[in-house]
């Protein structure tokens, strides 16, 4: 399976695993040491020139912005979204008199301690239409201490679709470890990710299946919806930062730019996923560890709105504040294993102003704003990163405001009025937070590889 840098087909020892934990932590490092340089340094320039460097900056991902959110969105207004450039836009099939056969389906979940889920997920796959021949749901039990294997012993009497897999607690290799197992076993041209709480509509598959066969793609990525927005503010917050992140991914595919998976809701032609090593057992995320290993081998990928996928939102601080670290470790992960490839000429100039963009905005920006803040504090000044904060922030606002008000099939996305606006925007600040903190950490302390799942309650009051 894979390793750091280019795929493999063995997986990594473990004095790999050992040099490649050492090489992130001096990357990381590097990486805080510049974001410090770089947002305390123009508090002891001139004052006339101090905003320079964060004006530049607020130009180039301002135009980025409107390139990628805004003027898509006016296509799409006008009647022109879901064209070429977008071709998973619009999220509707056409329904063809002698279409070929269903091409089959191995549906893959990994589990760990999912008692209050499992059952409601296998029910789900039952009522999907789609030929019982070409339809299979593989649930890998990786070491769950729960009644989740006696529920699945249950469902296997009932459901002949249903295969399980058992993996011991000290296995290893994470999530990834666990759909690794599944890749062994599974022989579908396509191979659908879920997440042990998903839910899907019951024509998913057959709308979803002809786009991914007549546009070769090698995955493609469905929106994530909320399960449960009403449950507080928190789950309300984060259904609207699912919709912005559609939006955006929409965007970037509509310019050329670089599409990533999710996790939960994707699927992926088994064929490139063989191609490119499997799945990584050395990252926390091996969702964003796989978009750019098929990214560098020039594996296409779309994003579609609709039909989605549901998924039940964290309920508490606590629980977000854990799964971000762990986004977040992921997310700077891959771009220091493999930055190498990614300057290369094996991406479009097209792709790397794309991801250029989005690691300022969503890594580089949070550290610089607190050594800012730093800067500010020290000198008695004025924080210097404002105007690119206004740009990051007024692109969240409108991603939400077009994502929410496109609405869209799955859990009703919640209404765009101020109030609603606002508490999107102020909760988005987290990541100012946990991208700085996640980077001091990579950079001090050595990494232990688990799978920190999280945690899915579903119907159980007592697991809230």
């Amino acid at each position: 399976m894979a390793g750091i840098g280019p795929a493999t087909d063995h997986p990594p020892t473990s004095a790999q695993v050992v040099s490649a934990s050492q090489r992130r932590r001096g990357k990381s490092a590097l990486f805080l040491v510049a974001c410090g340089v770089a947002g305390l340094g123009p508090h002891w320039l001139e004052p006339g020139l101090r905003l320079m460097p964060a004006s530049a900056l607020a130009l180039l991902l301002g135009g980025y912005s409107i390139r990628t959110v805004l003027v898509p969105a006016l296509s799409r207004t006008r009647g022109a979204g879901g064209g070429e450039s977008v071709p998973f836009a619009a999220g509707q099939a056409e329904q063809h008199d002698s279409a070929p056969p269903a091409p089959a389906v191995d549906v893959v979940v990994a589990a760990r301690d999912e008692q209050a889920v499992i059952g409601r997920l296998v029910e789900g796959i039952a009522r999907l239409r789609y030929p019982s021949d070409a339809l299979r749901l593989w649930v890998i039990d990786d070491g769950s201490s729960d009644r989740t294997p006696q529920v699945l012993a249950e469902l296997q009497a009932d459901h002949p679709f249903l295969r399980v897999l058992r993996r011991e607690p000290d296995a290893g290799g994470g999530k990834s470890g666990a759909l690794n197992l599944a890749l062994q076993h599974v022989e579908a041209p396509w191979m659908l990710v879920l997440d042990a709480d998903a839910d899907l509509q019951p024509d998913t598959l057959e709308r979803l299946m002809p786009l991914a066969e007549g546009g070769g793609w090698a995955a493609v990525q469905l929106r994530k919806a909320v399960a449960n927005p009403d449950a507080n503010w928190l789950t309300r917050a984060q259904a609207m930062e699912m919709a912005l992140d559609t939006v955006v991914q929409e965007g970037r595919l509509s310019v050329g730019g670089v599409v990533e998976l999710r996790g939960n809701g994707q699927l992926l032609r088994r064929c490139a996923l063989e191609q490119v090593g499997g799945f990584n057992e050395d990252t926390v995320t091996d969702d964003l560890d796989l978009s750019f290993r098929l990214l560098l081998h020039r594996q296409p990928l779309g994003v579609l709105w609709d039909p989605p996928v549901s998924e039940e939102a964290v309920l508490g601080l606590p629980a977000l504040w854990r799964q971000r670290q762990r986004w977040a470790e992921g997310g700077l992960q891959r771009f220091f294993d493999y930055a190498p490839g990614l300057l290369s000429d094996r991406l479009t100039p097209g792709c790397k102003l794309d991801l250029l963009c989005f690691f300022l905005l969503q890594y580089v920006l949070p550290v610089v704003a607190v050594a800012d803040l730093l800067g500010a504090l020290i000198t008695r000044s004025l924080p210097t990163i404002w105007p690119l904060s206004f740009v990051a922030f007024g692109l969240s606002g409108i991603s939400i405001l077009q994502g929410c008000r496109r609405g869209g099939e799955g859990p009703q996305l919640p209404r765009t009025h101020p109030a609603n606006l606002l508490l999107g925007i102020l909760y988005l600040g987290h990541w100012f937070l946990v991208i700085p903190y996640t980077t001091l950490r990579m950079a001090l302390l050595p990494k232990r590889l688990v799978w920190a799942k999280t945690l899915h309650v579903g119907e159980d009051p007592a697991a809230a």
